[in-house]
């Protein structure tokens, strides 16, 4: 997991994936998905250093967080880069993509 802030990390374009651990290019995830950021019961539990901590991880990776679950249900109880991997549906995905050839 990254202690970088978002604007740093962005200018990440290629890495391994911290979920799959392809090699590719890589996008910014919040842990806490900046869309409960405003909600008075994430503001007021989470510090503004905590709301914006993510990690680094490749699109089809994002595409499937957000495909499998909500950004309620991401920030409650996958709010760790441990939790995302031990979810059920996270985690059978995990076991196909890392068979998948990147795209070049």
């Amino acid at each position: 997991m990254t202690n970088e802030t978002p604007k740093q990390v962005r200018k990440l374009r290629f890495g391994r994936c911290e979920l799959c651990q392809r090699k590719t290019d890589l996008t910014f995830h919040h842990l806490i998905p900046r869309k409960v950021h405003r909600r008075k019961s994430f503001s007021k539990r989470f510090s503004r250093d905590e709301l914006h901590k993510g990690v680094n991880i490749c699109r089809p990776c994002h595409r499937a967080i957000h495909k499998f679950h909500d950004e309620t249900h991401i920030a409650k109880h996958l709010d760790t880069l441990e939790k995302l991997k031990a979810d059920e549906k996270i985690s059978t995905y995990l076991v196909w993509i890392r068979k998948q050839k990147i795209a070049d």
